[in-house]
């Protein structure tokens, strides 16, 4: 869950929430070609058209929906199917458009965990901000977790966090507060399976905590 190496996902946790729905064909879709000035109001149309999408995908997960549905959206916000497929050809890549301003806030916090001068509490300090906001938006969790991205901007996030969870690790291991033979694989596992505790607990976000204790106390080398 957390970073390309923590971002393969859980089993099945990912695979429930990626499915790419197929695209119907759009009967006014066809090549525009601007005339007399009109590619910049095509473009800000275009712009609009996105924005709008956003905004009511929004509003159904607010009210509780987190099945985005293509098609309820497009009818929702007044488009075309066809226009909603044009910039989100599948759930997946309407997610992580819907998840970029909070992967970006985990970079933020990642480079700030990397920091730390103890490494072990920029460990923590990470993995709770992770699981937080996991728990908090399943989507998030999804495009976190998913193994492709279908928006570049997305890969280049996960590459950053790769590389500031990469320099921590590498600096709690050299200074012996975490066990040497600890790898990025081993931390997404355990915290996959601290995010399926705390839901199969009832998202009791005081276990989150006492959970991430635990891992902590584990990750210290042996004496």
């Amino acid at each position: 869950m957390v970073p390309r190496h923590l971002a393969h996902g859980c089993p099945g946790v990912g695979a429930r929430l990626l499915g790419t729905l197929p695209r119907p064909a759009d009967p006014y879709a066809g090549p525009v070609t601007p005339r007399n000035g009109q590619g910049a109001a095509l473009r800000a149309d275009a712009a609009r058209n996105r924005a709008r999408v956003l905004q009511v995908a929004r509003e159904q997960l607010a009210a509780g929906d987190d099945s985005l549905q293509l098609n309820t959206i497009a009818r929702l916000a007044g488009v075309g199917v066809g226009t909603v497929y044009r910039h989100f050809p599948s759930r997946h890549a309407l997610r992580e458009a819907l998840s970029a301003e909070r992967f970006q806030e985990l970079v933020d916090e990642a480079q700030a965990a990397a920091g730390e001068e103890d490494a072990l509490a920029g460990l923590h300090r990470l993995l709770r901000f992770t699981l937080t906001h996991a728990l908090d938006d399943t989507g998030f969790a999804a495009v976190l977790e998913s193994p492709s991205d279908t928006d570049a901007r997305t890969a280049e996030l996960k590459a950053e966090l790769d590389g500031n969870v990469a320099h921590l690790l590498d600096r709690a291991r050299r200074t012996g507060v975490i066990r040497h033979d600890v790898e990025a694989d081993d931390l997404r596992r355990l915290v996959c399976g601290i995010e399926h505790a705390v839901r199969s607990g009832g998202d009791d976000p005081t276990r989150t905590e006492i959970y991430l204790g635990i891992l902590l106390e584990g990750l210290r080398p042996a004496h």
